[in-house]
């Protein structure tokens, strides 16, 4: 009997799929100085181990930290190490990433992954984006660009706000005459740049008939604690080519 019931759960799993990994928090805001935790759950693996990955927008994944429930103590990357990195297991597929005394530098998404040997597959979470601030962190510097002259031939054009900031991760909105926008929002993920900070583009659809009526439209970019906001409209600016 137990071994029929083995053979069903394995066959059950298989079909299923890989396991599903599941990280919390989604998002996490710190200042600097302070401890940064984020759980892992592994699912159904329960004899294998976590892995975690440090990825910076742009940027491939940094292999940062490994810890199996029979280790005494984490497994580090090149350039990841303790006291600073740690991981935890508080069961055989609960861990623990801990990061103490954060800087701005550590502003990325965390990967959790792990084998499933029963699928023969390596599974990852949704990832963990952490943001660090501080009050020396600088509000984003905005440009925003009008519609070119053969976009306003038709009957839709694209109105572009460009972010240089500090810090990875941002939260773009958009608003039209006062109202917030909600559809026709494209917004890029972050681009390091050589001198260590951050762009990114946020592109709007708006109706030509609107922009013509001189519809005033603002970007607004916040990055931890900073803010910055730009308004355009079609009296404000001219037109570019």
């Amino acid at each position: 009997m137990l071994v029929t019931l083995y053979t069903l759960i394995t066959a059950l799993t298989c079909v299923s799929g890989v396991t599903v990994v599941t990280q919390k928090p989604p998002v996490m805001t710190v200042r600097t100085g302070e401890t940064a935790s984020m759980d892992c759950n592994l699912g159904t693996v329960t004899k294998s181990g976590a892995r975690w990955y440090k990825q910076i927008p742009g940027g491939v994944p940094q292999f940062a930290v490994k810890l199996y429930h029979t280790d005494s103590s984490p497994t580090y990357g090149s350039g990841f190490s303790s006291p600073k990195f740690t991981s935890t297991h508080q069961s055989h597929s609960d861990y623990r990433l801990i990061i103490n005394n954060v800087e701005e530098g550590d502003s990325a998404v965390y990967y959790c992954n792990t084998w499933d040997s029963s699928v023969n597959e390596w599974a990852f979470g949704q990832g963990t984006k952490l943001m660090v601030t501080s009050s020396s962190l600088s509000p984003p510097v905005l440009t925003v660009f009008p519609p070119s002259s053969t976009e306003l031939q038709s009957n839709e054009a694209t109105l572009v706000c460009l972010s240089s900031q500090s810090g990875p991760f941002a939260d773009v909105t958009w608003s039209a005459a006062g109202s917030p926008v909600s559809s026709g929002i494209s917004t890029s993920t972050a681009v390091q740049k050589p001198d260590q900070t951050f762009q990114i583009s946020s592109y709007l659809d708006i109706q030509t008939s609107d922009w013509n009526m001189d519809k005033v439209y603002t970007c607004k970019v916040s990055v931890g604690s900073q803010t910055a906001e730009k308004n355009i409209n079609k009296s404000g600016c001219s037109t570019e080519e």
